[in-house]
């Protein structure tokens, strides 16, 4: 039987979802505390890969048990889980439901706050002493949705199969201090978000063109794409099946 698992985190202390050699990542953590309580080794798999620091406020993920659940579920998995991953749901899905594969869309949200603020240091990139054109930021998120060959804004040594991805929704919003950029599509490269958002606030600060960055996009090339902001402000909010 095949069961779907729905969960946020805070990802400040680890390396991102994915299981890798010597550091801490979210999938070991899940996967330590569902084995712990049937006492078999299981594995789950993700919807997605989030990299360090990046935080999810919803993630699923499934995992394979032959025997058919009891009890409170969440409750026993966050009894054994760090506070910083919260399990709200495990339910029963048809057998070949995959969390990463039957995915159609997923969204994010990147959060840059206009000034200072110790209670967001951990959640947001703060920009202090300049300020951001919102109007041509948006004008240039827009001719995203025109394309779908992605590769300017992927990490360079990244094992794809393609590029291309389906944007349907990139915007920034603002209120008062805080702009969130909201970008959905049915599918994410490596580092993608966090260089198109830093690409954007070149934009933004005026050091690049609306001619410019389509310039940037069609050229394929993440050398000319802006920098890859902090993995803090980043968080992984909807996925839909």
């Amino acid at each position: 039987m095949r069961y779907f698992i729905e969960l946020s985190y805070n990802g400040k202390n680890y390396h991102g979802w994915q299981i890798q050699p010597d550091v801490i990542s979210v999938q070991e953590k899940l996967n330590k505390a569902i084995s712990t309580i049937f006492q078999e080794k299981i594995e789950v798999v993700g919807a997605g890969r989030t990299d360090t620091g990046v935080h999810a406020s919803q993630m699923f993920a499934h995992f394979d048990l032959e025997k058919e659940l009891k009890g409170d579920i969440p409750h026993k998995l966050n009894s054994l889980l760090p506070s910083d991953i919260v399990v709200y749901k495990v339910f029963l899905v048809e057998a070949e439901h995959h969390a990463r594969f039957n995915a159609i869309s997923r969204s994010y949200e990147y959060k840059i706050w206009m000034g200072r603020n110790p209670f967001l240091l951990d959640f947001s990139w703060q920009i202090y002493s300049q300020r951001l054109n919102i109007n041509l930021m948006n004008e240039a998120a827009s001719l995203l949705l025109e394309y779908t060959d992605f590769q300017t804004f992927s990490k360079v040594k990244t094992d794809v199969y393609t590029y291309n991805c389906n944007v349907t929704e990139a915007v920034w919003k603002q209120k008062g201090d805080e702009l969130t950029f909201y970008i959905t599509a049915n599918r994410f490269l490596r580092n993608m978000v966090r260089a198109i958002v830093g690409t954007l606030v070149d934009v933004g600060l005026e050091k690049i063109s609306i001619k410019e960055f389509r310039k940037i996009i069609e050229s394929k090339n993440r050398g000319n794409a802006g920098l890859s902001v902090p993995a803090k402000g980043l968080f992984l909010t909807d996925i839909k099946y």
